[in-house]
């Protein structure tokens, strides 16, 4: 999104690059601001965990924090505020609404997993929060064989999942487009965080609540498949943003077997 804004002469230095995001979206734009030499400004909503705060600011971003119960709609309502109060000064990459968003996965993560898995895939299983990584993967891997089935994990109404969007209770996406995955599955948080303290425990992964979310989606596909058949499940983000939360305060008392 980036590099084709300084393409398209839309981020010009001395630009500020605006964002609204729940967390990781800004991780990337911060870091690649601090590379780059632009300042950050980022929207998100201040229940977001305090170590994606944290690395936000290590990267020299400026948090504007926004109520907790409008989630991610609000930062993205504080956003398009600042932006129309000073147009000149910055720049909204809108992965909401950013075709690049869902570009970037069409031409590298879904190359990247065809050629790693050899053709042999059956179903991808993805968590949808701006959609970009499954609009993208849908799109391709549809290209690639039309049987292979695209995913998408959503949680349920008035969920804790950070990252992950209702579309049904939130701002849809603008690049949001349902027709192109094959079946969307709901999650409710506790088996999300109960499966993502059971991929730590037995899998030695440590991995967000979004993961553990994909990860109970995909045990749903992967069971209506034959065991010879290949499920590849996206898991975007790690524990570690997510101490200060109550995920991995309990004991996996809740896991299904």
């Amino acid at each position: 999104m980036i590099q084709r804004a300084e393409e398209e002469g839309l981020l010009t230095p001395g630009k500020v690059i605006l964002e609204p995001t729940s967390g990781n979206t800004g991780i990337g734009l911060a870091m690649v601001g601090a590379y780059k030499g632009y300042r950050v400004k980022l929207a998100l909503p201040e229940c977001v965990s305090m170590e994606r705060r944290q690395t936000l600011l290590a990267y020299g971003a400026e948090l504007v924090l926004t109520p907790c119960h409008e989630r991610t709609d609000g930062a993205i309502r504080e956003a398009h505020r600042l932006l129309q109060e000073d147009p000149e000064r910055y720049y909204m990459p809108n992965q909401f609404a950013n075709p690049n968003n869902w570009l970037s996965h069409y031409e590298s993560t879904a190359p990247e997993l065809w050629a790693q898995t050899s053709g042999e895939i059956d179903a991808f299983v993805a968590g949808m929060g701006t959609s970009g990584t499954l609009m993208g993967m849908a799109r391709r891997l549809h290209e690639y064989d039309p049987n292979i089935q695209v995913v998408g994990v959503e949680p349920v109404p008035g969920h804790a999942i950070q990252g992950l969007k209702n579309m049904t209770e939130a701002i849809v996406p603008e690049i949001y487009e349902p027709e192109r995955l094959d079946r969307i599955l709901p999650v409710e948080d506790r088996p999300a965080y109960a499966m993502s303290q059971r991929l730590a425990l037995e899998e030695g992964l440590f991995c967000g609540m979004s993961s553990g979310a994909a990860v109970c989606a995909a045990l749903q596909v992967a069971a209506d498949l034959s065991p010879a058949d290949t499920v590849v499940v996206l898991l975007p983000d790690r524990g570690d943003r997510y101490l200060s939360t109550n995920l991995f305060r309990s004991l996996c008392a809740e896991c299904p077997p």
